[in-house]
């Protein structure tokens, strides 16, 4: 197969990745297995399937890729799809990982985003951030916040990406994208151009430093809504991770800024359904109360488990709670929720009997 006929594979096959590597087939990972197709790849076919995906990419040069081993850049084919690609070196061979991105933004609803995650977006000013693993549907989670600004609200939207996933269409708002490398040199820089550019809402594809975290928690402090991710789980631990990034003499000051900044952290896992063949996602929500801004402030943050696990009625759940949901729900297996739990004796006790035996 060259490289469009194994786009248009993937594409048919409703895969999320496509996996091509010197020594193995031609991968799709379908849900969260991965399937193989054809013969080995040798390492001159994956080079040839790479330089072709940089033809695709309006001949992209491959500077980048071999000189620093590793680049990022999305392409987008009509009537078929977007795709983001990861080329990189692998024992001296050219690899790629390409994620197929439809052009269309997907319902919140049908990939089991609930409206309490939706409703972030109608904020007017504070950080939220989606957290959670590599593969977890943040960036999606993002793209559906954005399209419900889009939609339903006046705006300017900024949107600092690496590299640009989903398109905006403009609706309601002015949605502006940028790309890193493309359209700019870094998150950091682009974030504080941002903040001249007549901004209602930023959002920032990853916080991935010291200094655009700091950058992210002064554009909330001027009254920008901003919206990020982390490759955290936990409400907890993507507290300690903004705060540990800062050297020891700036801790304070962070936190401070941050127990007075932030408005949500969402954390999210795929699970395989075992009702279809697709993903199902589950979600720890913490807001942001008083007890929440206090324990962040007083360097307290491995108390926010207890304040999330009580305080459903104000929106929040825990992951362990989600999950369990799912697994009465028969949508995910007792051995996943057992699996991904934070506390398995908790799940165990509460898994329904049906499930247990």
């Amino acid at each position: 197969m060259n490289i469009e006929e194994i786009l248009v594979r993937a594409v048919q096959q409703n895969a999320s990745d496509i996996l091509i590597v010197a020594g193995l087939p031609v991968s799709f990972k379908l849900g969260q297995v991965i399937e193989r197709e054809g013969a080995p790849l040798s390492p001159e076919k994956t080079a040839a399937l790479a330089r072709d995906m940089y033809v695709l990419a309006g001949n992209r040069q491959m500077d980048t890729l071999l000189l620093h081993g590793d680049d990022d850049f999305s392409v987008g084919i009509k009537n078929m799809a977007r795709f983001r690609i990861n080329a990189f070196k692998q024992r001296g061979s050219l690899s790629m990982v390409i994620r197929i991105v439809s052009f269309q933004i997907p319902d919140p609803a049908t990939l089991g985003i609930p409206e309490s995650v939706i409703s972030f977006a109608d904020l007017t000013h504070g950080l939220v951030l989606i957290t959670g693993p590599a593969g977890s549907g943040k960036s999606t989670t993002l793209a559906c916040m954005v399209d419900h600004i889009n939609t339903t609200r006046n705006a300017h939207v900024i949107c600092i990406e690496d590299p640009i996933e989903y398109l905006h269409h403009h609706k309601m708002s002015v949605v502006s994208q940028r790309e890193l490398n493309l359209d700019t040199d870094s998150y950091d820089a682009a974030l504080r151009a941002a903040l001249r550019q007549a901004p209602d809402v930023i959002l920032l594809g990853e916080l991935r430093d010291a200094e655009t975290m700091r950058a992210a928690v002064t554009a909330a402090e001027t009254g920008h809504l901003v919206l990020s991710t982390l490759h955290t789980i936990g409400a907890s631990s993507t507290v300690d991770r903004m705060i540990d990034a800062f050297p020891s003499q700036q801790q304070n000051q962070i936190r401070n800024q941050l127990a007075q900044v932030l408005e949500g952290i969402v954390t999210q896992q795929l699970f395989q359904d075992v009702t279809s063949k697709g993903l199902v996602p589950a979600f720890e929500i913490m807001k942001l109360n008083t007890a929440v801004r206090n324990m962040i402030r007083e360097s307290k943050s491995h108390q926010l488990d207890n304040v999330i696990a009580t305080s459903s009625e104000q929106g929040m759940i825990t992951m362990d709670q989600s999950i369990l949901k799912l697994a009465n729900a028969g949508r995910i297996t007792p051995t996943a929720a057992l699996r991904h739990c934070i506390n398995p004796d908790w799940m165990e006790r509460r898994m329904s009997g049906a499930l247990r035996t």
